[in-house]
């Protein structure tokens, strides 16, 4: 079985079927299948100390969640929100894409964001972005990709070239180029969750809070990023939804 799967694997890549070609694809198929069946094994584990450590959080959380928090972050696995917070499972609602684009049409995220503010009830949004993203990297190099990579990131293609045009990048290394990509788009995805509808009418009657943060994947640091915006806004945002 595993000869028939190696010899599709390679013919499929047009490469010539030699043994040192099955024994590197072999090498990589047995590493795979081993991380797998590591974090299998981990998982048990994980399971009994926690059990052991925290009894009441599996029963607890068989009955349902409230986290207080909803993340929408980026999809790097460097990232992964509940580590870096301290948190545990239940505390935090997660959505996470390429890059952290926020955008009022994808229909995923704001399925999400409803059910977080409808359902849940959450206290706080927080858009987070992160230091060493390959979607912000390559935004600034401009550089085609393929696949539908082109398209996902042309928001933030959009959004570099704005801050070219206004100057934004002059006098700056690529290192903090990047990071003023990452933090315009944080603030840009702020700015769209903050117009969506349900948000703005729970900013209002329950004073749902909105952030901005940034990861410093080198360092596990978690920075706020400044999202403030002008009183007026908020009032004209909310009128916008407004009936009668």
């Amino acid at each position: 079985m595993a000869s028939d799967a190696t010899t599709t694997a390679t013919s499929s890549l047009k490469l010539p079927i030699t043994p040192s070609i099955i024994v590197v694809f072999q090498a990589n198929f047995s590493s795979a299948l081993d991380a797998f069946h590591k974090f299998l094994s981990c998982n048990k584990q994980w399971c009994q100390d926690t059990a052991a450590n925290k009894p009441d959080l599996f029963p607890a959380l068989a009955k349902g969640q409230a986290p207080p928090l909803l993340w929408l972050g980026c999809s790097d696995s460097r990232c992964p929100e509940t580590t870096l917070c301290g948190a545990q499972p239940g505390d935090i609602f997660v959505h996470r894409n390429i890059a952290n684009i926020i955008s009022p049409h994808d229909l995923s995220i704001q399925s999400v964001i409803f059910y977080a503010v409808n359902a849940l009830k959450v206290q706080h949004i927080v858009v987070c972005g992160h230091t060493s993203c390959g979607g912000v990297a390559a935004s600034l190099g401009n550089n085609k990709i393929g696949g539908t990579m082109d398209t996902w990131l042309m928001p933030l293609r959009e959004l570099r070239a704005s801050l070219q045009a206004k100057g934004a990048f002059e006098g700056k290394g690529d290192k903090d180029k990047a990071l003023a990509l990452v933090e315009a788009n944080v603030q840009k995805g702020v700015d769209v969750v903050r117009k969506n509808a349900e948000v703005a009418i729970a900013m209002e009657g329950r004073d749902l809070k909105v952030h901005g943060c940034v990861y410093n994947v080198g360092t596990g640091e978690l920075s706020e990023v400044d999202c403030g915006e002008p009183e007026g806004d908020f009032k004209q945002r909310l009128e916008h939804f407004k009936i009668g």
